[in-house]
Formats: structure tokens, sequence, C-alpha cells
């Protein structure tokens, strides 16, 4: 019996089983009360898409917010002028509320990289199912902030003016 047939049929078993299924889960980790989240977010996400025109016309309202959360490195290369930065694996009530303000219906405005076809410098082309935006979104309306406005479309990273480390 090969490898793979051993952990297949030992996956398979009834013991296996009755051993998944009496396992704790963990409290903290809610897969299904992640999944209705996406599915409560999904037609609000498709009315709070902006062309770049609109998006950084929405930007320069007085306490508009352009949170970039990609790492603190890829935002040193290069970010949005006006932009701020809050990793996505940073997200907390505590660090949100830092960085958003007391205000929680403050506009905030997010891109990723997959926003840019060029796939250059400042920004990498993700895998377009593992595009920041999705996620970013999804958890500013999970920590409760609702005016979440997301760049549509896609554009040239020369269409933007970009704060880059050389400009620093």
């Amino acid at each position: 019996m090969t490898s793979a047939a051993i952990a297949l049929a030992v996956y398979a078993s009834p013991v296996f089983a009755q051993d998944q299924q009496s396992a704790p889960t963990n409290p903290q980790i809610d897969y299904a009360g992640f999944e209705g989240l996406v599915e409560e977010v999904s037609p609000y996400r498709q009315t709070r898409l902006l062309g770049k025109d609109a998006f950084f016309e929405m930007a320069s309202a007085k306490d508009a917010l352009i949170l970039d959360t990609r790492s603190a490195a890829a935002f040193e290369a290069g970010h949005i002028k006006g932009a701020v930065n809050l990793p996505f694996s940073d997200f907390t009530s505590t660090s949100l509320a830092k960085v958003i303000g007391e205000n929680s219906g403050r506009p905030i405005l997010i891109y990723c990289n997959n926003n840019f076809v060029d796939d250059a410098p400042p920004v990498r082309t993700k895998i377009a199912t593992l595009a920041l935006n999705i996620p970013t979104f999804i958890n500013l309306y999970g920590y409760g902030y609702t005016n979440i406005w997301e760049l549509d479309g896609t554009m040239k990273t020369t269409s933007i003016d970009w704060v880059t480390a050389e400009a620093n």
C-alpha cells in the first residue's frame, strides 16, 4: 500500500472522522460568520466602487482618508499621495480607531496593487482572487466602518501621483 493510499484510508476512517467531529473548534475563528459577512458585504461593495476621477475627487474632501493596507515596506516603496498606511495584518479595533480617528463615518478610500495593469514598481500585481481590496473592504465593514469607497478599474502606475522612497 502506498503512503498516499494509507493517508486516504486514515482520513476516510470512521475513527478519524469521529475525532474531527469531537475536536473543539476555536471560538475566535468563525468561518461561517465570515461567510455570512462576505454575503452581506458583496452587494453593498458593488455600490461603493469609484472610477479614478471620482476616487480622487472624494479623496480631496475634508476628512476623507486614503487607506493603504499593504505592508509598511510596500507603502514606503511607493503609495498614492496623501495615503496613510495600516497594514492589513495589523487590523484590530484599536489600530483602526487610531488611524481612522473618532469619526467612524468618515470616507475611507482604498486601493490595491490590482488597480494597476503594468505590474511595475511601486505596485506588483497579485492573483485576482487575492487582491487586497476585497479582504480590506470586508474587514473594514466588519469592524463597523461603512463609508468605504474602493478604487475601481485599472490604470497604469504612471497615471497616479506616487510618493516613492526615492522622492523622500
